[in-house]
């Protein structure tokens, strides 16, 4: 083999390190690459994933650590590796590229270009082997040293035609102004696509998007329409029953591979995490229902248990392999469970999670059943008692002993990968749902939490006004994307919700203001790179909910919300204009703008703006607090005045100087448009006042 040196050796992404001793003369992507590739005439072999990739990893252990692929990669191409976590902004283009030319896409991801960038061949996962129609590495390669030879001008052709078919596909589409007439063809587009019997929506793999379920909540408050918060409640439940959930260390796993929840691809993301806490929070506050509580609870368990830095900040993932077998941390044997667990609590176990001698669980190629199980329950612990003539509390207090015995057993596993970067967006997702669960379920430590979490992206992430995208072993690095300002800025906003700290308010205030400086397009919405960031072949705007909501949609949503908190009532057209821009495909695809639509609940309104003016600061169960902390209302924002937030309340939201305790007693304001109704001093009137807003 001719000699080569991988150059991935001194990164921090763990998804690049796995790569660094690969026989393959790996580059990360910059200058040095493209430079090489310019000087040796050689197209570039670009490879895109992430650290907890299950395909990402197979095709490295078949190709990438194969000394004859390496050697005609390195032979044939300058090769670069790409994180996708890392440069959502070079991942974003060239998977846009890859659904143009083969109609979808996914990871690894794979392109082939000029030297300048300009792509004409992509793929996703390619074997080592041409098979089932499907070419290989080894096929691959040569047919490309020879078009790139012989046949160049037709490849340079192609590359030109994909560039500019990506330059038109940026255009938003018509200004349109949106309704709340578009909020029942949402619905009714999930309705059609909603499974009536597992929950979820569509067919395998089923995603949760928790996004969509903040919609349909939001539609039902709005409507009344129960089918719409039916369909959120019974998904949840499914989704905590089934094997998607983590029943022993908690969390939820990626998605399912079929339809029933059962089967999960088994990696875990923050950004997963994050919002199912937010929506499970939301549906106890409008059911009640003591599971969805609990699943909150746990999910927060995890994520503080296993996925925190000691400084605070969150970590990105765990990956679904260990050992070199996907889900093999999570699996159990029926015999395992008869040797960790006394008789009467294993005889209970192995009934009430499906545990089968030949296992429930079966290899992905052969579909052979592998002798291990997946756990999962059948109905709600409640339910189950019932049927085991045993009173709830007894059957949880039973469960949990032997969870915490397997859990005991599991930790003793060789634990899957754990991606330890702590990325600033999805850190601003966290932050925001442990804030406002925090204050919700009257739970302290989910809001200490989120503040430590986000004194650490201030300490190391922030620079001046500008905030970076990725921190990792001391080092923080790659400009903010929009994702990290619109999630960040999101997560500040809750966290002021929670703890009335103006200081997170005014930081809240300041990276907007940044935001709208390096990201806003005068033509009306958001680019999702900064005016001064690398120059790709487009600009683009993701105005696309995917697994997380777009940060378009979200900017927007804080847009709104900050210009009702602060007066600043310049943000809120600059709001509309966004919407407006993206009008055009909202209307004709709705289902797929779940959080632009609420956003544009919050827009359309009726709003109100609370302030909460006491002659000292408040006793935490003060009945204006419980209430305004506790309650779903998703169109209110509040404000907390006392003598020692009171100035620096007022140079945030000028509307509130005014705004006193009367007669030295506690007195809430509700406001609409930032004109104040009489003062109120009864809980009861102001539950009242809030109780369609």
């Amino acid at each position: 083999m001719s000699s080569y040196k991988n150059h991935l050796r001194n990164e921090k992404s763990p998804y690049l390190l796995q790569h660094a001793d690969n026989p393959v003369d790996w580059y990360p992507w910059g200058d040095e690459a493209f430079e090489k590739a310019r000087r040796d005439d050689k197209p570039i072999f670009l490879s895109i994933g992430y650290a907890t990739c299950h395909w990402c990893h197979v095709m490295e252990h078949e190709s990438f650590e194969d000394p004859e692929v390496a050697r005609l990669l390195n032979e044939t191409f300058v090769c670069i590796k790409v994180d996708r976590e890392e440069r959502p902004d070079i991942d974003a283009v060239y998977m846009t590229v890859c659904q143009m030319m083969t109609g979808s896409g996914g990871w690894p991801l794979t392109i082939i270009m000029t030297p300048d960038k300009r792509p004409f061949f992509a793929a996703t996962y390619i074997p080592k082997e041409s098979r089932y129609g499907r070419m290989g590495m080894l096929d691959l390669i040569p047919r490309v040293q020879d078009l790139w030879k012989n046949h160049r001008q037709e490849l340079l052709q192609g590359a030109n035609q994909i560039v500019q078919l990506l330059g038109q596909m940026e255009g938003t589409g018509r200004r349109a102004v949106l309704d709340e007439h578009l909020f029942t063809t949402a619905f009714q587009e999930f309705q059609h696509q909603y499974d009536a019997r597992f929950g979820g929506f569509g067919q395998a793999p089923k995603f949760p998007s928790p996004q969509n379920f903040l919609f349909l909540l939001r539609y039902y408050h709005r409507t009344g329409q129960v089918e719409a918060l039916n369909m959120v409640t019974h998904t949840l439940t499914r989704m905590r029953l089934g094997g998607i959930y983590d029943h022993i260390g908690f969390g939820f796993h990626r998605y399912s591979t079929d339809h029933r929840w059962l089967v999960p691809h088994f990696e875990k993301m923050l950004y997963d995490q994050a919002l199912l806490l937010r929506a499970y929070t939301e549906a106890w506050q409008l059911t009640r229902e003591p599971l969805f509580r609990q699943t909150a609870q746990e999910i927060a368990t995890y994520v503080l248990r296993d996925m925190t830095h000691p400084e605070g900040g969150f970590y990105s993932a765990e990956d679904a392999d260990s050992e070199g077998e996907e889900g093999r941390f999570y699996l159990w044997r029926l015999d395992e469970l008869q040797q960790v667990l006394p008789p009467e609590e294993a005889e209970l176990a192995i009934r009430l999670f499906h545990v089968e001698a030949n296992g429930n669980y079966a290899e992905e190629a052969s579909g052979r059943l592998t002798g291990k199980n997946i756990l999962h329950l059948s109905a709600p612990p409640r339910e189950l008692a019932q049927e085991l003539g045993m009173a709830p509390e007894d059957l949880a207090e039973r469960l949990e002993s032997i969870r915490q015995k397997l859990f005991q057993v599991r930790e003793q596993r060789v634990h899957p990968l754990k991606d330890d970067k702590i990325l600033t967006d999805w850190n601003g997702l966290m932050i925001a749902s442990l804030a406002y669960s925090g204050r919700v379920l009257n739970l302290p430590h989910h809001i200490a939490a989120a503040e430590q979490a986000a004194q650490f992206v201030e300490k190391h992430l922030l620079r001046g006004n500008r905030l970076l995208h990725r921190y990792r072993e001391g080092e923080a690095a790659i400009p903010g994307f929009l994702d990290d300002y619109a999630f960040f800025i999101w997560g500040l906003t809750e966290l002021y919700q929670a703890t009335f700290d103006p200081h997170w308010l005014s930081l809240a205030v300041t990276l907007t203001e940044s935001a709208l400086q390096h990201f806003a397009d005068s033509t009306g919405g958001f680019f999702h790179t900064p005016d001064d960031g690398e120059a790709l072949l487009v600009r683009k705007k993701e105005i696309y909910d995917g697994a997380m909501p777009s940060g378009y949609a979200v900017m927007v949503y804080n847009l709104v919300r900050l210009s009702r908190l602060t007066g600043r009532t310049e943000w809120e057209p600059i709001a509309n204009r966004a919407l407006e821009a993206i009008g055009d495909p909202i209307r004709k695809s709705p289902r797929a703008f779940a959080f632009s639509l609420v956003a544009l609940d919050f827009a359309l309104g009726p709003t109100a703006e609370v302030v909460l003016a006491y002659p000292a600061s408040p006793a935490e169960d003060h009945p204006f607090l419980k209430l305004v902390q506790a309650g779903y209302f998703p169109r209110q924002v509040s404000l907390l005045h006392t003598p020692d937030t009171a100035d620096k309340l007022a140079s945030l939201a000028p509307f509130t100087r005014e705004l006193h305790p009367v007669n030295q007693q506690a007195t809430a304001y509700v406001c609409h448009n930032f004109q104040c109704e009489l003062p109120i001093f009864d809980s009861e009137q102001l539950k009242n006042a809030l109780q369609n807003k």
